[in-house]
């Protein structure tokens, strides 16, 4: 298990008038959260835990991601199956499915499995879990099933599976808890009708508390609410002026044209203006692959993550991102979620029948996970910068993106490419479709960070340094052609599958061999020109040549600089007249 630390929450949100002895907690439980650097509960966790413990009341949390929502719901799962556990006397019974959390992608589940374990290091033979959407076969998940651990983690499409297809490996009629984490985003993956058949299978006549935690709270949770709720406590933090108090959000918008989209990124990561990890989002999966070969073309090494690799590769590439492996991580945002969002907002304005604007459909034959997400939900830690290379096509996505840096009290940088409608479709290679509606998009984004108080300011290059580059640019991303992006997308997921397997048997075995498995390898287009991975002196600027730099002279080993000659022995100074040396 691993030994790492949950994160801490920004100092925002910590709740100093209290602590966590004074919640009521298990004794192990309280060590786990002492081990893991938790002093004082966060707002959400001073407010829920009481009321979950002490009222049994059913939680509908609003709070913001870093804010502590996880620790709210497990904490007094934990603490009632422990008090549970104490009061069976028959202890041949004890072993029941008495808690279910849900979550929308598979990512989220690895995160929250990852503190439950935490948190249960000193009471693990009373409380065992399972995250069953791990990738693990089948003929494992049954033998784990039949165990019956006390809490499970899942997707809701995956519980459907199982409560639908082994009936018998998975009993809920003892369950207490029902738990469904980030509800707006499990709603808008088109999850309602999956937590609809859940519902045939859950004890709802009984003692059943549920958690619904969320960013945002809107009318579809009202319909949750009245299905799984019977007596809730519904909390609103008001997130917006803690952020409003930050401030630690830098936003910049740069307007270029789409060509100019791979030269600035060639520019900022060559001459390393960016300090740190960066998160550099696109819109679909090739642009993620022309984007990384390009990248390739000057020495620039990235990483891939998107929904068509396998789930253990996803997870190994978070982690060693997070662990400073790479520091250029190109992520594929969910496509079907914003495509979902877009056409909700669409309702809203009443601009269901303006069919103007083209709409980019996915393309058949690709198989992706569903449970995929990465603007919500995965924990990426210490991002200097999140670079909207494809800017969302609604400004809930932007805020879902730009929330991956300034987390819990740091400082970040979120910057933005904007297309201008008449600089769109001028260079079809470099194209994206969704890049028509920037400007509009961009005046959303606007509006809604200047009601939060933060302001979203343009930002503009040095034109005349930028375009001593471009010729390069030009060699570099002519080399990636449609064919080699292709090949480099399946070659990638040849290798990414060979790892997964590797992750799954081999280095469970030898786990000193994780540090050899590397995700930011080159996948080299067709044709590679070395001489583009150097910069020459004339392009870089004044203060970065190497003939501008001081230069630094002999410095002696001794203090004093003067020659030192051994005694009896004269230093000779070119050719010397013997017959003039006599006297």
């Amino acid at each position: 298990m691993s030994t790492a630390k949950v994160e801490q929450a920004s100092e925002a949100y910590i709740d100093d008038s209290t602590s966590f002895e004074t919640l009521q907690l298990d004794p192990r439980l309280l060590q786990a959260v002492k081990r893991n650097g938790f002093l004082h509960p966060t707002l959400i966790q001073s407010h829920a835990i009481p009321l979950a413990l002490q009222q049994k009341r059913d939680i509908i949390a609003k709070a913001a991601t870093g804010s502590g929502k996880t620790l709210a719901y497990l904490l007094p799962v934990l603490q009632t199956i422990l008090n549970y556990k104490e009061s069976l006397q028959d202890d041949s019974d004890q072993n029941q499915t008495l808690g279910i959390v849900l979550v929308p992608t598979r990512e989220l589940a690895n995160q929250v499995y990852s503190v439950l374990e935490k948190m249960t290091l000193y009471c693990s033979k009373d409380i065992r879990s399972l995250n069953v959407s791990s990738d693990i076969s089948n003929s494992v998940l049954n033998t784990l099933l039949l165990e019956k651990p006390e809490v499970i983690v899942a997707t809701p499409g995956k519980l459907v599976t199982l409560l639908e297809t082994n009936t018998a490996a998975i009993s809920l009629d003892e369950l207490k808890f029902l738990v469904i984490d980030e509800v707006d985003l499990v709603l808008t993956f088109g999850y309602e009708e999956d937590l609809t058949k859940i519902a045939q299978y859950l004890p709802l006549k009984k003692n059943l508390q549920t958690f619904l935690m969320s960013a945002t709270l809107n009318d579809d949770i009202q319909n949750l609410k009245q299905q799984f709720c019977r007596f809730p406590a519904i909390l609103k933090f008001n997130d917006d002026e803690i952020s409003k108090d930050q401030k630690k959000l830098a936003q910049y918008y740069v307007k270029t044209s789409e060509f100019d989209k791979f030269l600035l990124c060639y520019v900022i990561f060559k001459l390393a203006l960016i300090r740190g990890k960066t998160l550099v989002f696109v819109n679909n999966i090739d642009r993620g692959y022309r984007l990384k070969l390009v990248l390739e073309q000057f020495g620039i090494k990235s990483s891939i993550l998107n929904s068509e690799l396998p789930i253990n590769s996803r997870q190994h590439i978070v982690d060693q991102f997070n662990k400073n492996v790479f520091h250029i991580l190109i992520a594929t945002d969910d496509t079907d979620y914003i495509r979902e969002e877009e056409e909700e907002l669409a309702h809203e304005e009443g601009r269901d029948g303006d069919n103007t604007e083209p709409q980019s459909k996915p393309k058949k034959g690709s198989k992706r996970d569903r449970e995929y997400g990465v603007s919500r939900g995965v924990d990426f830690k210490n991002v200097s910068c999140v670079l909207n290379f494809d800017l969302p096509t609604t400004a809930k996505a932007y805020v879902h993106r730009v929330g991956r840096t300034a987390r819990a009290g740091k400082s970040g940088t979120a910057l933005s490419f904007i297309i201008p409608r008449k600089e769109y479709g001028k260079h079809k290679p470099s194209m994206c479709t969704t890049a028509i509606k920037d400007e509009k998009i961009l005046s959303r984004i606007i509006k809604q960070q200047s009601k939060l108080g933060l302001e979203l300011l343009p930002y503009s290059f040095d034109k005349h340094q930028v375009e001593g580059f471009r010729y390069r640019m030009e060699d570099g991303f002519r080399a990636v052609t449609q064919v080699a992006v292709r090949e480099a997308r399946i070659k990638e997921l040849k290798q990414e599958l060979l790892m997964s397997d590797k992750l799954k048997r081999h280095f469970e075995e030898n786990p000193q061999e994780l540090q050899s498995l590397r995700h930011d390898k080159e996948l080299h287009p067709a044709r590679v020109q070395q001489h583009l991975k150097r910069v020459p002196d004339y392009l870089l600027p004044e203060p970065l040549r190497e003939g501008k730099a001081p230069k630094i002279g002999f410095v002696p080993f001794h203090k004093n600089a003067k020659k030192r000659t051994k005694k009896g022995k004269v230093q000779k100074r070119g050719k010397v007249d013997p017959l003039k040396s006599l006297k």
